[in-house]
């Protein structure tokens, strides 16, 4: 009773206070300032921002995520006001303090929503039992000019200080995600922004703290790097020591999170006293009895089927041993790098879901339809290629997809079909604000050119580059690694934080050195793959965003193509459109267990780029290349880093094991090399 007391007087006394009038715009400026759809941008402008109200929601309920979110997105449509710290992986206040502006920073985010609720006509209230409720309730807050909120939160903010008016109810109204977008498609779709289409999770798993549970010892891990499965075994795991309270839960957690080997499990049995009480094969209904959190682990078919965790991904079974068990053994048929641990205090599971907020400012400031459809389920699909089919090629779909990897692959597959080019943006905060900042920056000249040599020449590319939020957060991380600038590095990263994202640009390009190169992510200006892209309108697609890599200085791409889930090379037309509507002096292609160029068309360069997660690889990759190589004449070998896994003091240690036959380039100078060594005329750029 007395802490809402307390935050009923607080609002009342912020909604006459907060930041004493400056963070808010004249009537004149907050109508200039709603998003401008010009046909001259991919991206809609917004007003540059004069004050922030700066709520730090890191901590806060999902549902208040939410709604401070919607609220940000009606706010900051008229003018940029509101900035919510929602990350804290770069630091929480490191882009606030980078974009240069007036902030204040409030230590109770219900302070910024009395402040700023009057700018919602109502609320929109979701159904939790159907999440997906979430997104069609965040498109008509987008159209009504409201905020979403849960029942629970309705049913506060319908009352003093802040008298909310409900404009729709969802509760009740939809079975299941289909029909809730069937109906958003028939009802909402001709009142929405066709300028773009944006796609969200409506719910998360709840955020679970890193490292092992308090209460968990580690009882098994593999202390070597083994990816093929050649320590195949079926281990016995002794659990007795955890007896006396009535569950024990076992953990799978990836011995070397650098490198993306986790561990890899089959079949699990535990015996009480001799006594069988589960036996199960992974990716089986057997399974899903025990299975208490999958968070991020996945199913793979290979080896019998077979559940694996890479990285920072985990899973968990829990098991009840009956009363009086002396004792109790798991044996888990598992292989590759696993570290188990065990515990008999019940930890956080990541099935526990809340509203997922990221993104819904740009979504409501522009009035976008907000879906979240599995193109790998038939009916889903069908309305996925519908809405596709309602906007103009070159439209860009904000967000992600759902099913991973495998959603990733067949929706980017499925939307490129339709000229639709995709910007994963899903986890980036603020978009709204960041959208009204401006480009102030300096390209940096080029570094001189070394001369060819019969060397091996080795280009490094950091992936992830078709990723605004990585753009935001991990590429953050590791720009600011101090082994930056100490060896040339490709950075891929996206043409489009010109509009979207400018203050970001500006960092990156006023802060590099000249081993640091700005390269175009996958597959340009956006994330496409080209050969299902209709070749009537690729040309034109290409041409019109030509002028972000030349603004940006990313005039060299890095190209993903897919059919089927599979890399397939560029068709010649494909290849072609690239070397003259974006100019390039060479391209690199997919993500491989090999590398190698080609000269397309007898004029383009094309380097395919191979994979590696970390420095053990790079070492095997080059070590194998010199091996193979008859020291006749160059030869030109290019690395792809996983962004996720390595970082700029990576690519050092790796440069530093390399002897004096090999020489790491720039991706501008790689190019350049090639094409000096292949007898082609120089780029015109």
């Amino acid at each position: 009773m007395a802490r809402r007391f307390t935050i009923l007087c607080l609002a009342i006394l912020c909604a006459f206070s907060l930041s004493g009038g400056a963070a808010y715009a004249s009537d004149t400026d907050a109508r200039s300032a709603k998003p401008d759809g010009s046909k001259n941008r991919q991206l809609p402008s917004f007003k540059k921002p004069k004050h922030l109200d700066v709520a730090d929601i890191y901590d806060a309920p999902g549902d208040i995520k939410l709604l401070l979110g919607t609220l940000q997105g009606i706010v900051n449509r008229e003018q940029p006001r509101i900035y919510l710290i929602e990350s804290q992986e770069e630091g929480k206040m490191t882009w606030l303090e980078d974009i240069n502006v007036p902030y204040t920073l409030h230590e109770d985010y219900w302070d910024v929503f009395a402040a700023y609720r009057g700018e919602a006509k109502g609320m929109i209230v979701y159904d939790p039992e159907v999440p997906d409720t979430i997104n069609v309730a965040t498109t008509l807050a987008g159209l009504k000019k409201a905020v979403v909120a849960s029942p629970e939160l309705a049913a506060q903010l319908s009352k003093l200080p802040y008298n909310l008016k409900t404009l729709d109810d969802l509760r009740g109204k939809f079975d299941n995600r289909l029909e809730a977008y069937t109906w958003q498609y028939e009802n909402l779709w001709k009142q929405t922004n066709h300028q773009m289409l944006v796609g969200l999770d409506p719910d998360t798993a709840i955020r679970i703290p890193s490292g092992l549970p308090e209460s968990f010892v580690t009882i098994a891990e593999e202390k070597e790097q083994i990816r093929d499965a050649s320590n195949r075994d079926t281990y016995q795991l002794d659990l007795s020591s955890l007896l006396g309270k009535s569950e024990v839960y076992l953990r799978f957690d990836d011995a070397f999170t650098q490198d993306g080997w986790g561990p890899a499990v089959h079949e699990v049995t535990v015996k009480a006293d001799g006594n069988v009480i589960a036996s199960f094969i992974a990716g089986t209904p057997e399974e899903e009895a025990y299975l208490y959190d999958r968070q991020n682990s996945k199913f793979g078919e290979g080896q019998g089927g077979h559940r694996f965790a890479d990285n920072g991904s985990y899973f968990v079974y829990e098991f009840t041993p009956p009363a009086g068990t002396k004792n109790l053994i798991a044996e888990v048929d598992m292989w590759n790098q696993y570290k188990v641990s065990a515990g008999n205090i019940r930890p956080l599971s990541a099935e526990q879901q809340e509203p997922y907020g990221y993104l819904r400012d740009y979504a409501v400031a522009n009035k976008a339809m907000v879906f979240w459809l599995d193109s790998n389920v038939p009916e889903q699909k069908a309305l996925f290629e519908k809405i596709l089919s309602g906007v103009k090629p070159g439209t860009p779909y904000l967000g992600w997809f759902s099913n991973d990897v495998e959603g990733e692959f067949s929706s980017v597959e499925i939307a490129s079909r339709y000229g639709v080019y995709v910007l994963a943006a899903d986890w980036f905060s603020n978009l709204t604000v960041f959208s009204g900042t401006k480009p102030n920056f300096k390209l940096a000249k080029t570094p001189p050119q070394p001369a060819l040599e019969n060397k091996i020449y080795v280009t490094y590319t950091f992936t992830e580059g078709d990723n605004f939020q990585y753009n935001q957060h991990r590429m953050r991380v590791m720009w600011d690694d101090p082994a930056r600038g100490k060896v040339p590095i490709n950075w891929t990263s996206s043409p489009l934080l010109y509009e979207g994202a400018p203050a970001i640009l500006n960092y990156y390009l006023n802060s590099a050195t000249e081993n640091d190169l700005l390269i175009a992510g996958p597959s340009g200006a956006g994330y496409f793959y080209p050969s299902p892209w209709p070749d009537a309108s690729f040309q034109q697609f290409l041409r019109s965003t030509e002028k972000y890599l030349k603004k940006t200085g990313m005039t060299i791409p890095y190209v993903l193509n897919r059919v089927d889930s599979q890399n397939v090379p560029l068709s010649p037309f494909k290849a072609k459109a690239y070397e003259e509507e974006y100019n390039v002096p060479g391209l690199f292609i997919s993500y491989e267990d090999r590398y190698g160029v080609e000269i397309v068309g007898d004029s383009l360069p094309v380097s395919t780029i191979r994979g590696i997660s970390t420095v053990q690889d790079g070492l095997r990759v080059l070590n194998e290349a010199k091996a193979n190589w008859d020291g006749k004449s160059p030869l030109f070998v290019s690395l792809g880093m996983l962004a996720w896994s390595m970082t700029p003091s990576d690519a050092l240690a790796l440069t530093e094991q390399l002897g004096a036959d090999f020489k790491v380039v720039r991706a501008d100078h790689y190019f350049s090399l090639i094409r000096e060594s292949y007898g082609l005329p120089a780029s015109k750029k």
